[in-house]
């Protein structure tokens, strides 16, 4: 079950990039006291009484004026609120109820999204009576909060997890592999779809996600059976929309939640950009499997060493993705397009692959004696035994005596020793340690 996506808007200079930071955890927005420092929205993702949940932060929403930036501003809050689940719309306190509010505020009775009002800058008792006029709004009860001191957080996400709407189970069953293709605008994600299907597809339907906003097309081949799952189709209102429309990832986040297999589709003629990182990025946090996929290979001048040099920036760029093969294709001559499905089909496998306990145990025990764990102060990291508790990624807990003593860079040497023995192409492997309880 996908994650839901809340959205916190609001008129600049509210706090919603300190709110933003405190439900995270991480100091990702920049905070600074002074309106319009926000300008794209930052993403990230949290957990609320065992629910997780992605979260935006947007830009404030300036109503008036029709400067470039302020333009901009608007129309990636708008982009916000369209692809969220549930709206945090923050007001200050200190200031009250402002006609931008009262704007803001119709802006989200259009959106039909469920909304819980945050009031900012309660700091004390004192401003407890400043929320009341916030009623105002029409949006129930607000809830009095403080940024700067972390007050009343909890009892805004405990709001937040009631109004979210209950996602819908996932029609598919269990052996249709459900593949996404995300990437920047014109790098030919539509083109790669009607490419795979081709002219002898068997389509058993056609379905158009009333709240996923993308186009889910399954088909078979080869006696299997798939789903795409394309995000190429933003719905776009004027040149502002255009414009903007290389910011967005909410609706790639959407469609890597749902998806079995992730194609990272690169332009060949353009290379690589900063947010082909970011896309990629979530694809890898969501624990899906990848394929690096460099469409429109064909019109790209080349010789021998051509494609290996491509294939080493993505390398460079992507370190975090090295787990990811690279396919090189043209929508348009249809080269090397066949490779595509087996390569769909290989990482899949990949990554709902099981490994039995003893047969992992004797990979992990043969890894320690080649290099032994590390100490601290005279005590060393003991490993008792390893199992994996599920798929899709694969996923394995390391028992062992003290989880302080496991260093970053001997679970990378683990993981490496258990892709040497076991592959996992295309997959993310998970390493979790855990302390060996007396019981266990």
């Amino acid at each position: 079950m996908s994650r839901p996506i809340i959205a916190i808007v609001g008129r600049p200079n509210v706090g919603k990039s300190t709110i933003f930071n405190r439900v995270i955890g991480d100091r990702l927005a920049i905070v600074e006291d002074k309106p319009g420092v926000t300008r794209d929205r930052i993403y990230g993702t949290a957990e609320w009484n065992g629910k997780a949940f992605s979260i935006i932060d947007t830009g404030g929403i300036e109503i008036e004026g029709e400067d470039e930036i302020l333009r901009l501003v608007r129309a990636q809050a708008e982009l916000a609120i369209e692809e969220a689940d549930a709206i945090i719309f923050m007001v200050d306190a200190k200031a009250g109820v402002t006609s931008a509010d009262e704007e803001v505020a119709s802006m989200l009775y259009r959106s039909g999204k469920p909304v819980v009002i945050a009031v900012n800058k309660v700091d004390n008792i004192r401003r407890q009576e400043d929320i009341y006029e916030f009623y105002t709004l029409g949006f129930g009860d607000p809830i009095g909060i403080s940024g700067a001191h972390g007050i009343g957080i909890g009892d805004l996400l405990e709001r937040v997890m009631e109004i979210v709407p209950e996602k819908e189970d996932d029609e598919y069953d269990e052996d249709v592999i459900r593949v996404s293709l995300i990437g920047r605008p014109n790098v030919g994600k539509s083109s790669l779809v009607n490419a795979i299907l081709g002219e002898d597809r068997v389509i058993v339907s056609n379905i158009a996600g009333t709240t996923r906003d993308a186009i889910d097309t399954p088909f078979e081949r080869d006696d299997r059976r798939y789903v795409l799952i394309d995000t190429a189709g933003m719905r776009k209102r004027g040149k502002v929309f255009e414009t903007t429309e290389k910011y967005s990832v909410m609706r790639a986040m959407k469609a890597i939640e749902r998806s079995d297999v992730v194609l990272i589709v690169i332009n060949a003629e353009e290379g690589i950009i900063e947010q082909d990182k970011h896309i990629a990025g979530y694809a890898h946090e969501a624990g899906k499997a990848s394929i690096f996929v460099v469409n429109k290979w064909d019109v790209v001048e080349k010789d021998d060493k051509t494609l290996h040099h491509f294939e080493q920036k993505i390398r460079e760029h992507f370190l975090f993705m090295t787990y990811a093969p690279v396919l090189f294709v043209s929508a348009m001559t249809k080269q090397r397009l066949h490779k595509l499905l087996p390569l769909i089909n290989y990482v899949a496998e990949q990554h709902s692959m099981r490994i039995q306990t003893h047969v992992l145990n004797d990979v992990i025990a043969d890894a320690v004696s080649i290099n032994l764990p590390p100490s601290d102060k005279g005590r060393r990291l003991r490993i008792n035994y390893a199992t994996q508790v599920s798929v899709k990624p694969p996923s394995i807990v390391l028992f062992v005596n003290d989880p302080e003593l496991m260093h970053f860079s001997y679970e990378r040497y683990l993981e490496n020793k258990i892709r040497a023995a076991f592959d996992f192409e295309g997959t993310p492997v998970r390493l979790f340690t855990r302390k060996k309880s007396d019981d266990e």
